[in-house]
C-alpha cells in the first residue's frame, strides 16, 4: 500500500483517538483551549524561527555561500506551521519537533545519512567498450 495514502488514513484516526482520550481525561473545554493555545504559540514561534532562518540565509548570501540548510529549514518551518494549525495532538507534536532548531537539525542529519546511503551504493557494472569479432571476420 502507498505510504502517503496510509498516512492520510492513519493520521486522522490517531488524532480522533487522542482527542477522545485526552478530552475524557481533562474535559472538552480544556482540550479545545489546549488545541487553540498550541496553534497560537506554534504559529508565533514558527514566525520567529522563520525570520531567524531568513536572516541567516541572507548572511550566507552576503558571504557568497549557498544557503542550502536555510532553504530546507524554511520549508520545514512552513510545514511545521501548517501542522500546528491543524487541530490535533500528533500533528502538534510533529510540528513542534520540526520548529525547534535542535530537533530539526537531528531530523535533517538522519535523512541526509539515509539519502547518502542510497546514493553511495556500489554499482555492479564496468564501463568499457567492446568490438564484435564476428563482424570483423566477415569483412
Amino acid at each position: 500500500m502507498n505510504p502517503i495514502f496510509l498516512t492520510i488514513i492513519l493520521v486522522p484516526v490517531v488524532e480522533i483517538y487522542l482527542l477522545i482520550k485526552i478530552g475524557s481525561q481533562i474535559g472538552a473545554i480544556t482540550t479545545i483551549l489546549l488545541i487553540f493555545i498550541t496553534a497560537i504559540v506554534g504559529v508565533y514561534y514558527a514566525k520567529y524561527e522563520g525570520l531567524n532562518t531568513l536572516k541567516s540565509g541572507f548572511n550566507q548570501l552576503k558571504r557568497n555561500e549557498t544557503p542550502t540548510y536555510e532553504m530546507l529549514s524554511g520549508a520545514a518551518i512552513a510545514f511545521a506551521a501548517l501542522l500546528l494549525i491543524i487541530p490535533g495532538f500528533t500533528t502538534d507534536l510533529i510540528g513542534f519537533l520540526l520548529i525547534f532548531p535542535l530537533t530539526r537539525k537531528f531530523i535533517f542529519n538522519s535523512l541526509f545519512k539515509k539519502f547518502n546511503a542510497v546514493n553511495t551504493r556500489k554499482n555492479n557494472f564496468i564501463d568499457g567498450e567492446y568490438e564484435d569479432l564476428d563482424e570483423r571476420d566477415d569483412r
